[in-house]
């Protein structure tokens, strides 16, 4: 699965890049979540993906987030900190919204020389708890920093990123800080959604429309990885709820798919093996013929 880039957040919330953030500092915005839920086009959710940016939310309001694993229930409000490695989904769970939230890459702290390494800290590994419910006294803390953020972005000041750096940082450290949240669904239910999100991941990628399409994803750690699982645990699940393995499910999709390209497109075999993410096309037609005792032309005619 390809990550959001910060070319698609903009797109997704109807705000415009500005021009130039990019090219010598890295990239970072802050924005108003009343202002972007106000905005967004047709729903008040985020899509389950991975995005190649860091994010920092504070939210202030009855929210839930959702991880392939995991699913963190906030009555008040919430610190979250996400990362590229590990895909959520944040729902709202009532109209009244409000906090902030901030977005950069890698690139943008990198120029600050605390030799801080994003990947390395608690609050950004994979398998984390990555949502803080702070107490009211600390929900104004935070948004004390979020307002100083914001302000500074829009001021002429010429050292003010290296000023919002250390902000990001300031928040970082009040998340590291604090107690995680454990408002977990049960582990049945964390069974039900990785096998539900695994068969979305695998949806998503079809139909094959186009020759210049291809598929992201293609063995089960490709998987495991996009929704931040181990392999071996993916498969157990998948096994249990399905009665397959997470290699049989892959497949039996890749082959469905296989066969309607060969029937419904004059593609010949090596466009439809390509797309289908096979390095050759022998590789392919012995998938194919062992699959379905077939070879693709046979098939096809």
């Amino acid at each position: 699965m390809k990550p959001a880039t910060i070319e698609d957040f903009y797109k997704d919330t109807s705000n415009l890049i500005p021009e130039g953030i990019s090219k010598e500092i890295g990239h970072f915005n802050i924005f108003s979540i009343a202002d972007v839920i106000a905005n967004f086009k047709a729903k008040h959710t985020m899509p389950y993906n991975r995005r190649a940016y860091y994010k920092i939310s504070l939210m202030i309001g009855k929210n839930r987030v959702e991880y392939a694993d995991k699913v963190i229930e906030i009555e008040k409000s919430a610190i979250l900190f996400s990362t590229p490695k590990v895909p959520y989904n944040y729902l709202p769970q009532n109209e009244k919204q409000s906090g902030y939230f901030c977005i950069f890459t890698d690139e943008f702290l990198v120029r600050n020389k605390s030799g801080v390494v994003l990947d390395d800290l608690p609050i950004f590994k994979v398998g984390g708890y990555p949502v803080f419910q702070p107490n009211p006294n600390e929900v104004k803390e935070i948004n004390f920093i979020f307002e100083k953020m914001h302000k500074e972005l829009a001021s002429d000041y010429v050292y003010k990123y290296d000023l919002i750096r250390n902000y990001v940082l300031e928040l970082i450290h009040y998340g590291q800080k604090m107690q995680p949240a454990t408002a977990l669904y049960p582990t049945h239910n964390a069974a039900d959604r990785i096998t539900s999100l695994f068969i979305e991941l695998l949806e998503r990628q079809f139909p094959i429309e186009s020759q210049l399409q291809k598929l992201n994803l293609r063995t089960a750690k490709d998987y495991a990885d996009g929704l931040a699982v181990h392999v071996n645990h993916l498969n157990k699940i998948l096994k249990d709820k399905t009665g397959k393995t997470t290699t049989e499910l892959i497949t039996n999709r890749v082959i469905q798919e296989a066969k309607i390209l060969l029937k419904q497109t004059d593609w010949n075999v090596s466009e439809i093996s390509n797309s289908l993410g096979f390095e050759e096309v022998s590789h392919f037609s012995n998938f194919f013929k062992k699959q379905t005792s077939q070879t693709p032309l046979v098939f096809r005619s």
